[in-house]
């Protein structure tokens, strides 16, 4: 139903860097904005591929940092790729991390919520590893919280993290949030999180990162004969 836009640097001489190298840099200077804008344009423009293309895709996720927001210019450069490419709002999911949840988070929630008043789904990233306030999550214009792959990839063998997996779910749909839970790779993991009613999967269970090519032909498998 939906895909997450991932970047990754291929360096002439080191080769395929992963993104735990680079972006933890980036986001000690500019350079995270400059790169989160061009995803968000990248990821538009594929969007609007798969659609002239007919592909049976219903949005499309991309990570956005706490310095983009801060930026005060989110809205604007979002309106833009999206306008430019000609794609719905809806097609589009922003992932935001805990992070915003410390101190002062109104100049975000702001940002978030006038994005998500135009159709843009709003995402909260890596849910349970961070610095969570209830009373500012309560407020946080959201729609999907992500359960992490740190619980997910113990659900098997740890009773404490099916039972945090279970409280995290239950928070969400109390809140009437959507859940996704990261990084499942087994069947076993699969199973316990469609018992525990999360909406949605994610993991290697289902597909390996690809490029956007690469991934045409799974978008095709599923496309209306």
């Amino acid at each position: 139903v939906s895909a997450e836009a991932l970047v990754r640097w291929r360096h002439p001489v080191r080769g395929l860097v992963q993104p735990g190298v680079f972006i933890p840099l980036a986001e000690e200077s500019e350079l995270i904005e400059v790169i989160g804008l061009w995803v968000i344009r990248a990821a538009c423009a594929q969007l609007a591929r798969w659609r002239r293309e007919g592909m049976p895709l219903q949005r499309l996720s991309v990570n956005v940092s706490p310095r983009q927001l801060q930026s005060g210019r989110l809205l604007e450069e979002v309106e833009a790729a999206l306008v430019q490419h000609g794609v719905p709002w809806n097609m589009l999911e922003l992932e935001v991390t805990e992070s915003l949840l410390v101190g002062d988070a109104r100049l975000a929630s702001e940002q978030l919520g006038r994005l998500r008043e135009r159709g843009v789904l709003i995402a909260l990233d890596d849910f349970g590893t961070g610095y969570s306030s209830m009373a500012t999550l309560r407020n946080l214009p959201i729609d999907v919280m992500k359960v992490d792959r740190a619980f997910v990839q113990d659900l098997s063998d740890d009773p404490s993290a099916l039972a945090v997996t279970r409280a995290i779910l239950t928070l969400a749909q109390s809140l009437g949030k959507h859940t996704v839970a990261e990084g499942i790779e087994t069947q076993a993991q699969h199973d316990l999180l469609l018992a525990a009613s999360c909406d949605y999967g994610q993991g290697y269970l289902y597909a390996r990162p690809v490029l956007a090519e690469e991934f045409d032909r799974l978008l095709a498998a599923e496309a209306p004969v």
